[in-house]
């Protein structure tokens, strides 16, 4: 009898804590959220010495070193659209020229190693991930140069537009750029050497789907976190492909970035209270939001700063370096804002 109760205590037991998870990772709207949230970053100007002006970017990421990895895209002949800096803003590196199309994001993996996702194609360029050694050696490809609109294909991407690797040195890569056309809206895994494993999610708006995913991100447990732009949210999958989530309370998610203390940064460049627009989300405002990746809590609210062209999108692609600075792209100001907590 002694040892019925102690089962059915524990049978209990792990029903509140699979509960309590379940609480703890609900979705809630964005407006619940933007009230009376505290902004405690400032912004800080002049802060790099980069060779050139930015060109249109929403590529960067931070390596092990702290040091800021930025691919943006050129437009010039000549001009090389890597860089690497220092956590001081000196440029460290700077390669690469005529490698990219359109690069929309970059990762890099343990051994130090760039992996950039190219969302557009030109010619025999472009719609693959590239994989760079820290001194711009190409050491692995993946998809088709030049070829795009692989829908149901293994080896062709359809714009691939995220791209974030694991602490084992797999690699996980979103597809399906653009909303007004069918696209795969999927997740492509492959291992640290470029073999396919498998594919999750499918387009449309239910649980485990994605319509149009803009970035990926990677918390310390290899849960994969999906920027589902098209559907206003952040989607949550554990490492195998597994739905866990879907959170509304970060707003329409174009660029996210995962922190060491599992902390997550959302940029929301898009949502709109005009009923029918296509990125219709009343209530959310553009901005970056900030909030626990363990339990989904938005903390912090960093409203755009004004710019001379009001029209211009503020920015899609975030990194967050040891420090807490908060390093924000955005394509269309040609521009990378630098946040820091006050």
């Amino acid at each position: 009898m002694r040892s019925g109760f102690k089962t059915i205590a524990l049978a209990m037991l792990a029903t509140t804590a699979i509960a309590g998870v379940a609480h703890a990772q609900a979705s809630y709207p964005c407006t619940e959220t933007n009230v009376n949230l505290p902004n405690p970053y400032r912004l800080v100007t002049g802060w790099a010495e980069t060779p050139r002006p930015w060109n249109p970017v929403s590529a960067l990421t931070i390596d092990r070193n702290n040091n800021l990895w930025v691919v943006d895209r050129c437009e010039n002949d000549g001009c090389k659209p890597v860089l690497q800096l220092s956590p001081a803003g000196k440029t460290l590196k700077n390669f690469g020229e005529g490698l990219f199309i359109e690069p929309h994001q970059v990762a890099v993996d343990r051994d130090g190693n760039v992996w950039v996702a190219d969302a557009a194609a030109k010619g025999a360029k472009g719609m693959q991930v590239t994989k760079l050694s820290p001194d711009g050696r190409i050491l692995l490809t993946l998809g088709k140069a030049g070829q795009g609109a692989g829908l149901k294909t293994l080896d062709i991407f359809d714009a691939p537009t995220g791209v974030a690797t694991a602490t084992n040195g797999d690699i996980f890569v979103s597809e399906g750029h653009g909303e007004a056309n069918e696209n795969n809206s999927r997740i492509v895994k492959f291992d640290k050497n470029g073999k396919f494993i498998r594919t999750f999610a499918t387009r449309g708006p239910g649980d485990g789907q994605l319509r149009s995913p803009h970035a990926i991100a990677i918390d310390s447990q290899d849960r994969l976190f999906v920027g589902d732009r098209s559907n206003s949210r952040v989607v949550i999958f554990d490492k195998e492909g597994n739905y866990v989530a879907a959170w509304k309370q970060f707003g329409r998610p174009s660029g996210i970035y995962v922190d060491r203390n599992d902390m997550l940064y959302v940029a929301d460049s898009q949502s709109s209270d005009a009923p029918g627009a296509a990125n219709y989300n009343p209530g959310c405002r553009r901005g970056i939001r900030v909030g626990s990746a363990k339990d989904g809590k938005v903390l912090y609210f960093i409203p755009p700063p004004v710019v001379p062209v009001p029209t211009l999108q503020p920015p899609i692609g975030l990194a967050v370096d040891d420090s807490g600075a908060i390093y924000a792209a955005s394509d269309d100001q040609r521009d990378i804002k630098k946040f820091v907590k006050n």
